[in-house]
């Protein structure tokens, strides 16, 4: 028995915007504008911006709702005599797994500007979409409605800086693309290698972090080596004066005496090796004084 149906509020607010209470036959009517549908009369969306769907967390899916039923409805469309999916084909494929015969379902008449918004948004919102299909689906809808990143991340409730990241992976290399499709490297690992310009190192570092299991920080420090090359230290400039004065107290204090700056500025270290080294280094200094 579904005890509770509701919406993820940012895709309930999108919806709002294109309320309707269109009845339509085939459907059984099961109050707060939600109706039970034979999922034989449901058709995926062909432009969904998801592309695989995960088999085990499907099954999983699938298991609770043989135990509780379906507690979200999932959003469709009338489609000539059938119905197409707007927001939830991976609850419409689980229930079909899980072999029931209905699901609980919003109809809505939308045109398919709003079917794609919905649609889009609700993948993102729910972060269902892979990196790199979330950043194909930002860019479709960018292109097609002519909206800004601005744009986006207000409706999708994420910052504009967020969504320039996401759209920046797009810039890399098919190869990487490739992985990071597959989840051999992760959105981490891709917005590092991103900020470097060399495509051939893109992609040298790409499979280097995937052979070598390298975290995001071991990463990081080896994009910085490419960056920004380790430059040798320029030891300062010692005059003759200087280097025959540390000379010189080498031969009184019989120790190691080292030098490190110059004329200006410096650090003098005399070393000891035991406490009788240390005592007779302090007589001789008593004796200076």
């Amino acid at each position: 028995m579904i005890q509770k149906k509701g919406l993820g509020r940012g895709l309930e607010s999108l919806l709002g915007i294109y309320e309707t209470d269109e009845t339509v036959k085939n459907e059984e009517p099961v109050g707060n504008g939600i109706s039970e549908i034979s999922l034989s009369l449901i058709d995926p969306n062909p432009k969904q911006p998801r592309k695989t769907f995960s088999q085990e967390p499907l099954i999983e899916l699938a298991d609770s709702i043989k135990a509780n039923g379906v507690i979200q409805p999932i959003v469709v469309t009338k489609h000539g005599e059938r119905y197409m999916i707007v927001a939830g084909e991976r609850r419409w494929r689980a229930s079909k797994i899980a072999g029931i015969n209905t699901i609980p379902a919003i109809v809505r008449d939308l045109n398919e500007r709003q079917i794609k918004e919905i649609t889009i948004i609700e993948n993102l919102q729910r972060e269902d979409l892979n990196p790199i299909e979330m950043a194909r689906a930002i860019r479709e809808l960018m292109a097609e409605y002519n909206m800004t990143q601005e744009a986006v991340a207000e409706r999708i409730g994420k910052s504009r800086s967020v969504i320039a990241n996401i759209l920046r992976l797009l810039s890399l290399p098919a190869e990487i693309i490739a992985l990071i499709e597959t989840g051999r490297l992760s959105v981490g690992h891709a917005k590092v290698i991103v900020s470097i310009l060399d495509s051939s190192k893109q992609i040298k570092l790409a499979n280097m972090a995937c052979d070598n299991k390298m975290t995001v920080r071991d990463l990081e420090e080896a994009v910085k080596t490419i960056n920004e090359p380790v430059k040798a230290k320029e030891k300062p400039t010692q005059s003759l004066e200087l280097k025959e004065f540390i000379s010189d107290m080498r031969r009184v204090f019989a120790t190691k005496v080292s030098l490190s700056g110059n004329e200006q500025k410096g650090k003098i270290s005399i070393e000891y090796y035991n406490k009788d080294d240390l005592e007779r280094i302090y007589e001789l200094i008593e004796k200076l004084k």
